[in-house]
């Protein structure tokens, strides 16, 4: 997907039409035995299989074009409305400094995003209310504010080390709340280049749970569950969510790891915080990142 080509989220579910009824028998002919009925359930389970595999794959293969070319099914984890995703304003990459190549760009050795970060940020579904306290000074936010998110501590001091010796350049950071009570936070960590992010990515978690535990989880596990079809090219990405038995609110995590930019997205709510939202989340703020 271009640096400023305009996304859209599709909105229209993708239904399956029914296989068209077999031609009327000649009149005399002999006549033949009715199909069994299982016979049409296993066609129409071998349809509905068949189309989720391509969806799948067209999440995993569609970065090029970007949203506005998913339909209601592309983005993992959906069917058929009502499917519990958010509705997003028109999602537009802001421009580039002319002159400045994408963050992949083959003669971009830094992997540099050289858009404003601030500007890289998912905006707020429809109907939600934004955390004013994320906006920090002039967009940028304190890296204690961050690190707040993290339990006291052990988590909080090795992990603020481990960003200070790494040359943490700096923090862009959205929240909001929506209807149901779900609250999202994303936060763009921009360091000098790739390199420090792809060494430093697997400090950060391993493939079993996080490294740092945050206030919100007592215990998070690998997400088995996430659909690997929805990688977006180029990008990577480690997703968890808190195992049961949780408390009175359960979280999601995953951090993202794009060109000189780690993006940390944390969602929770009361009960259970629900999937569909939370990979619909990662899969775009990735997609604006890559």
């Amino acid at each position: 997907m271009s640096e400023q080509q305009q996304t859209t989220p599709a909105t229209s579910p993708t239904t399956l039409e029914e296989p068209p009824p077999p031609p009327a028998a000649d009149v005399g002919a002999e006549p033949q035995p009715a199909a069994p009925k299982k016979d049409r359930r296993v066609l129409r389970a071998v349809l509905r299989w068949t189309a989720a595999v391509v969806v799948f794959a067209a999440v995993g293969a569609g970065t090029a074009y970007g949203i506005t070319r998913m339909e209601r099914t592309d983005v993992p984890g959906l069917a058929t409305e009502p499917d519990g995703r958010w509705e997003y304003p028109t999602l537009v990459k802001p421009p580039l400094p002319a002159g400045s190549p994408g963050p992949f760009a083959e003669e971009n050795k830094a992997g540099a995003h050289y858009a404003d970060l601030r500007a890289l940020l998912l905006p707020a579904p429809k109907g939600a209310v934004e955390d004013k306290a994320l906006r920090g000074t002039d967009g940028w936010l304190p890296t204690k504010t961050f690190l707040a998110e993290y339990k006291d501590g052990w988590d909080q001091e090795d992990f603020g080390q481990k960003l200070l010796d790494a040359g943490l350049r700096h923090i862009a950071a959205r929240g909001w709340t929506t209807e149901d009570g779900t609250r999202t936070r994303i936060y763009l960590l921009q360091f000098n280049t790739a390199a420090v992010v792809e060494s430093g990515f697997g400090d950060v978690f391993s493939y079993s749970s996080p490294a740092y535990a945050v206030r919100e989880a007592d215990v998070a596990v690998f997400d088995e569950d996430y659909p690997e079809a929805a990688q977006v090219s180029g990008v990577q990405r480690s997703v968890f969510v808190e195992a049961k038995p949780y408390g009175p609110v359960q979280a999601r995590e995953a951090y993202v790891g794009a060109g000189d930019v780690m993006a940390v997205i944390l969602q929770s709510r009361k009960g259970t915080a629900p999937a569909v939202p939370f990979q619909q989340t990662v899969t775009l703020q990735s997609q604006l990142l890559g």
